[in-house]
C-alpha cells in the first residue's frame, strides 16, 4: 500500500507499506478463519481493483453488511483498517484540514447485497465480496470439537494445530472461498 502519512512523516524512503498475514495476526492478536477471511478479502480486492497499480491508503471505502458486534465483524474491521486505514468515525483528527482523515471510510450495518463492498474513491469502482469458508472447511465443527462437553484431552490438545491447518486450507483455496461480484 502507498501511504501518504508514511511519506509525510518520512517512515521510509518509498512510502510503501507491505502487510503480510503474520503482520495482521500480530495486530489482531490471533489467527482464525475470520482474520484469514479479511486478509484474503483485502488481497483479492486490491488485486482486482488495482491490477498493476499500488493501492493507496485513505482512498478505499468499505461497507460491511453486518453490525459491528455481529459474527465478529469487528475482527474484519481490525484487519481491513490496518491494511486500508479505513475506520468509522474516529482516528486521525489532529492534523488540520482533514489531511490524512481515516474517518467515515468504514460503515457497518449497510444494506448491501454481499458481505462486503469495497470502493476505490479515486475511480468509484466497487467490488462486491462474499466469503464462503464452508466450501472447503467447517470452522464451527473444528471449534466445537475442542469446547464441547465431551471433548477429549486429545481433542483439546490437537485443536490449535487443526485450527491453524484450517486457516492454511483457506489460503490454499482462496479462489473457492471468496465470491467476487
Amino acid at each position: 500500500m502507498q501511504d501518504e502519512l508514511a511519506k509525510f512523516l518520512w517512515v521510509n524512503d518509498d512510502w510503501i507499506i507491505d502487510f503480510s498475514y503474520i503482520d495482521i495476526v500480530k495486530s489482531a492478536w490471533h489467527s482464525c478463519w475470520t482474520v484469514a477471511w479479511a486478509y484474503i478479502i483485502a488481497y483479492k480486492w486490491l488485486k482486482e481493483l488495482y491490477w498493476t497499480e499500488i493501492p493507496k491508503r485513505w482512498e478505499i471505502d468499505i461497507k460491511i453488511q453486518k453490525s459491528a458486534i455481529e459474527d465478529n465483524a469487528w475482527v474484519i474491521w481490525c484487519v481491513l483498517s490496518n491494511i486500508t486505514w479505513a475506520t468509522t468515525d474516529y482516528w486521525f483528527w489532529w492534523i488540520p484540514w482533514n489531511k490524512f482523515n481515516r474517518r467515515n471510510l468504514l460503515h457497518y450495518s449497510e444494506k448491501v447485497e454481499t458481505d462486503i463492498v469495497m470502493t476505490r474513491l479515486d475511480t468509484n469502482k466497487s467490488i462486491w465480496i462474499n466469503y464462503k469458508p464452508w466450501n472447503v472447511v467447517n470452522p464451527m465443527a473444528i471449534l466445537m470439537s475442542a469446547i464441547k462437553e465431551d471433548a477429549t484431552d486429545e481433542d483439546k490438545k490437537s485443536f490449535p494445530i487443526r485450527f491453524q491447518n484450517m486457516v492454511k486450507t483457506l489460503f490454499e483455496n482462496m479462489d473457492k472461498v471468496i465470491e467476487i461480484k
